[in-house]
Parts: structure tokens; C-alpha cells; sequence
């Protein structure tokens, strides 16, 4: 793959939070990257490193925290290196990133109207009214009916789901070349998840962005993203074709994901769950940290397992892994 083909390449990147008790490896040297066009899932349980990662690509990590080591190539800039005024020249430009939580986008003070022509205008030059006229239309995309309405009302106005589309239109204003959306549906109805999932794969498709989809739902990627990574304890243990690791995983934690999906549970029966709790990051054990809830753990499972290709495009960092490794 050319390096005119991706938008992101994230080279062992590591992001620590150091504390009086230790250093917490909240991002432990993962690797990944993404192409023009595509949207990639990023999956895992709280507090495996996701929503850290999206930030570290942002440059919001805050003290006590900071990237460690490795690079964030974005279009050819290392953004790990990237001083802060050029970062806010990216950011909402060239990267827009959506929170789970809409109130973390908007001003709980400030009109719709406002918020989103102030958002256009920082980056250019253009009228109030043509700035007002792309506002209206980002609205229109997701689905927000009344837009000129809309436009006029206060954050307090909308419900919880209303606030995230707008926040999602706020992302998609400046026409970025990267949206990190953290969690964005988590809170909408499934029909205007739906709608939501549909505009991303359109957005990308039409105009070449890229996107990262972090989420805990897997019935969520499964339809939207063409690759996965699965993240845990702060480290990718498995990605590849979002197909092939779905239907055939080989990490025994990504294997435990997919079995916990309720549709994969036989009806009246209990869910399947993977045993044990998501390890202190603070006082990881030793080797791999996903030994202690593994079912397939052995000796060798002590030393920290370095990533294997059982085929092209496929990576699992795993001693056992599920299949013949070739």
C-alpha cells in the first residue's frame, strides 16, 4: 500500500498516565492505519485503551499523561511532534472527533446557530450566511427535520439523541479528512442509528474520508467498518477484515467478544460471558495480559506474546490462538 493511499498510520504508539502509584500503560505500543475512504472499528471493553487512543491522535491528552513513544503519521505529519498551535489548526479541520457524550461538544449556552457558524468560520473565510447555509445542511444530513428551526434553539431544547446528531453535524462541517467518532449511537434510537451508520459509510464513500469507529457493540462494526481492530489492556490482540475475524476469530478474547453477543446465545438460556474482570492497568501481570481470564493459557502465556500473520492482512498477538496459524 502506497503511502498517497492512507490518511493515519499510528506506529507503535504509546500513551502512559503517570501517577504516584505507577505508571498506568493506558496505550501499550499498537499499530494500525487507515485509508482514504475507509472506516475501521476499534472494539473492546472499558477500559482497554480505545477512547485514549482516539485522543492521543487529537493531542488531548492531559497531565498526567502523554505520549510516550511512537509516531501518529497523519498525511504525512507526525502529530505526536506536532506543536499545540498547529494541533488546533487540525483539529475540527482536518480531524473532527465525536463524543459519546453530546454535552462535550456543545455549549449549553449558546444557540445551535452560533455554535455551529463559529465552528465553520475558524477555519475560513467565508459569509455568516453561506456558513449558515452549510450548518442547515449538515442538520438535513442527520436527519434533523425543521433545520432553519433547529437552528435557532438552545442544546437544553433537544433530547439526549437530538444533541448527539447535531454534535455529529458539527463533525462532518469542515469536511474533515479523518472523523474519530467515539461511541457516537450509543444513545439514538436504532432507526436513527441506522440513518447515522448509513451517512457515515455514504460520507466516506463520496468524499474520501476516513473515519475510526470506536464502539463496544459489535453488531454495530459488523455492518459499518471493512476492517477491525480489537483492543485489550491497552494493546491490539487482533485485527484484519472485519468478515474474517467475525466469522472465524483467532484471539480467545475476541472469540469470547463475538459468543457474548446476545443473537449468538441459544434463547432462555443464560449469556455467555467471559470470566473474570478487565485487569488494573496499574498491576497488569506478567506476559499476556488476558492470561488469567483465558481458558487456553499455559506456561508460555508468561511472556508477552509478539504478534503473528496467520495470513495476509490478519495479525493476532496470541500463543493459542484459535485455528491453524500458518
Amino acid at each position: 500500500m502506497s503511502q498517497s493511499e492512507l490518511t493515519l498510520k499510528v506506529e507503535d504508539l504509546q500513551t502512559y498516565f503517570f501517577t504516584r502509584e505507577g505508571a498506568v500503560k493506558a496505550v501499550d505500543g499498537i499499530s494500525f492505519d487507515v485509508k482514504k475512504g475507509e472506516i475501521i472499528g476499534l472494539v473492546g471493553e472499558s477500559g482497554s485503551g480505545k477512547s485514549v487512543t482516539g485522543f492521543s491522535i487529537m493531542g488531548l491528552i492531559d497531565p498526567p499523561g502523554r505520549i510516550a513513544g511512537g509516531r501518529i503519521m497523519f498525511n504525512g505529519t507526525d502529530l505526536a511532534k506536532l506543536p499545540e498551535a498547529e494541533m488546533r489548526d487540525i483539529r475540527g479541520k482536518k480531524i473532527a472527533l465525536i463524543f459519546q457524550d453530546p454535552m462535550m461538544t456543545l455549549n449549553p449556552v449558546l444557540r445551535i446557530d452560533t455554535q455551529m457558524t463559529e465552528a465553520i468560520l475558524a477555519h475560513e473565510k467565508i459569509s455568516k450566511e453561506d456558513a449558515r447555509q452549510r450548518a442547515r445542511d449538515a442538520l438535513g444530513q442527520v436527519g434533523i427535520s425543521s433545520p432553519d428551526q433547529r437552528l435557532k434553539s438552545y442544546p437544553h431544547q433537544f433530547s439526549g439523541g437530538m444533541r448527539q446528531r447535531v454534535a455529529i453535524a458539527i463533525a462532518l462541517l469542515n469536511k474533515p479528512d479523518l472523523i474519530i467518532a467515539d461511541e457516537p449511537t450509543t444513545a439514538l434510537y436504532v432507526t436513527i442509528q441506522a440513518q447515522i451508520l448509513y451517512e457515515a459509510q455514504k460520507l466516506c464513500r463520496e468524499t474520501g474520508t476516513a473515519m475510526i469507529w470506536i464502539t463496544h457493540d459489535l453488531t454495530v462494526v459488523a455492518g459499518l467498518a471493512s476492517r477491525i481492530c480489537v483492543m485489550y489492556a491497552g494493546r491490539i490482540v487482533e485485527k484484519g477484515r472485519i468478515d474474517e475475524v467475525l466469522d472465524d476469530p483467532r484471539h480467545p478474547y475476541t472469540y469470547g467478544l463475538i459468543g457474548s453477543v446476545p443473537s449468538r446465545n441459544k434463547r432462555g438460556g443464560p449469556l455467555y460471558q467471559i470470566p473474570g474482570m478487565t485487569p488494573s492497568l496499574l498491576k497488569l501481570a506478567p506476559g499476556c495480559a488476558f492470561r488469567e481470564r483465558c481458558g487456553r493459557a499455559t506456561d508460555a502465556c508468561l511472556a508477552v506474546p509478539e504478534p503473528q500473520q496467520p495470513q495476509p492482512g490478519r495479525e493476532v498477538r496470541c500463543f493459542h490462538p484459535y485455528g491453524e496459524v500458518k
